[in-house]
């Protein structure tokens, strides 16, 4: 049976396919551990409801109807360690068990095929032990799949975790499969997987001029919407400039509404990179990276990256108190100090190594109501007006290249308030929401 026996031919424009979901138990390739459960009933993330939400990823759905829509074909796989069905077992070495499949390449992302590369490492490519099958970086010099590695492909499966963050660089990756696709006029499949902070909507949208791979696409930093969707929304929005068509499969997420997190789902968290342990750190995540251009600590170099914060100048007391006085909701803080240090294959040089670190710690505890980006511009005026002589920039590209603009340092250096940062963005976030509806497979 060929693909198109099983769904819709479709150009330009995608539609939704199947159903799926995914969410990894146990597996049988070797992957980073995930926090451990004192952690987390400490983060308030074993506080599930009483019946949790029982879902499927495109991979569960795929396993459910035997691969049909793959028989016959050359495939390659754009794909990481979180290719995990709900038993354990790897995309990868399942299409390479499936007879009448030939699995011909394997293409991996930032952090490599097994997701053990900490950010901003090259990732080697080679061949994978346990399949033979050659293995290509898009992580480097080649950030998009070329003629000689697509060789004999007859269609394209991208299968990866994301977090839905802007910046995350898997969203990056996947535009350049969706250009290769169009280029070389080989079919895109996604099975897709839920978002992990659902369907929120939170920050601004990228400027003209700051498209970088920390920010390919005009959407804002917490975009909310799955792989599948936001693959819609690029091909039916132009987000990609000059795309050509594509022909796009969509495999939908079974049994997951898009109001619910990943706590509230039965799916088991498996860290899609290093830094990104635990479901804590995903709500977080779209305000704390900011920090990455800020000197002050996102967390690196502990073993609560994107939960603790702070700077050896700081009053962890202080900051909680100003913190909890905002009108912010969803969240709680708690003074720490704590000193980050070098941790092979999570952090590196991390800002502040080896000093003593005065902040706070973050626990979410209402992520419907919850803003992280919010949460950081308050952050960054708080920490500007208590200590002007102490806070600054690592560097001003790393900031702007992160927000997609240069506005968030200027408006903090000019002494702007939170409220007055916080409403220049908010035309451009409602007109998104708006826009991206057309493009939801979840309601």
């Amino acid at each position: 049976m060929t693909i198109k026996t099983y769904c819709q031919f479709i150009v330009l424009f995608p539609i939704i396919f199947w159903s799926c979901a995914s969410g990894p138990a146990s597996s049988s390739m070797e992957m980073a551990p995930g926090p451990h459960a004192e952690q987390q009933t400490e983060l308030g993330q074993d506080d599930h409801p009483q019946e949790l939400q029982k879902v499927l990823t495109g991979l569960d759905v795929l396993i459910k109807i035997g691969f049909e829509p793959l028989v016959g074909q050359n495939v390659g796989v754009i794909t990481n360690h979180t290719a995990v069905s709900k038993q354990g077992e790897h995309l990868v070495e399942l299409l390479n068990a499936t007879e009448g499949i030939t699995l011909k390449a394997i293409f991996a992302p930032e952090h490599g095929f097994r997701g053990k590369t900490q950010a901003g490492d090259a990732i080697p490519g080679g061949l994978d032990p346990k399949t033979g099958v050659p293995i290509y970086s898009l992580y480097g010099a080649n950030r998009e799949p070329n003629q000689e590695m697509l060789a004999g492909i007859d269609i394209l499966v991208f299968d990866i975790q994301d977090v839905g963050a802007r910046f995350y660089t898997y969203i990056s990756t996947m535009g350049y499969v969706l250009e290769a696709g169009a280029k070389f006029q080989i079919p895109v499949m996604i099975l897709d997987r839920p978002n992990p902070i659902g369907r929120l909507a939170d920050g601004n949208v990228l400027d003209d001029g700051y498209e970088s791979f920390v920010g390919r696409y005009k959407i804002p930093i917490q975009y909310g919407l799955t792989m599948g969707e936001l693959a819609r929304m690029i091909i039916g929005e132009s987000l990609i400039p000059d795309l050509g068509a594509v022909e796009l499969h969509v495999v939908e997420c079974e049994g997951w509404t898009s109001d619910r997190v990943w706590a509230d789902t039965d799916l088991t968290w498996l860290p899609p990179s290093p830094n990104m342990r635990n479901t804590n750190e995903t709500l977080t995540y779209p305000g704390l990276c900011l920090l990455e251009g800020v000197d002050i600590s996102e967390g690196r170099g502990t073993k609560f990256p994107f939960e603790y914060i702070g700077a050896p100048y700081m009053d962890g007391a202080l900051m909680a108190r100003e913190l909890l006085a905002t009108d912010l909701k969803g969240f709680t803080v708690e003074p720490i100090s704590f000193t980050p240090v070098d941790l092979p294959g999570m952090a590196m040089n991390p800002i502040f190594n080896g000093e003593e670190v005065h902040g706070v710690k973050i626990t979410v505890t209402e992520p419907a109501s919850f803003r992280p980006v919010e949460f950081l511009i308050h952050l960054l005026v708080i920490s500007k007006q208590n200590y002007p002589e102490d806070f600054g920039w690592r560097s001003n590209r790393g900031l702007d290249r992160l927000w997609g603009g240069s506005g968030l340092r200027e408006m903090v250096d000019a002494g702007n308030s939170a409220e007055e940062i916080i409403a220049t963005y908010q035309d451009e976030l409602q007109q998104f929401i708006q826009t991206r509806e057309q493009y939801f497979i979840y309601k």
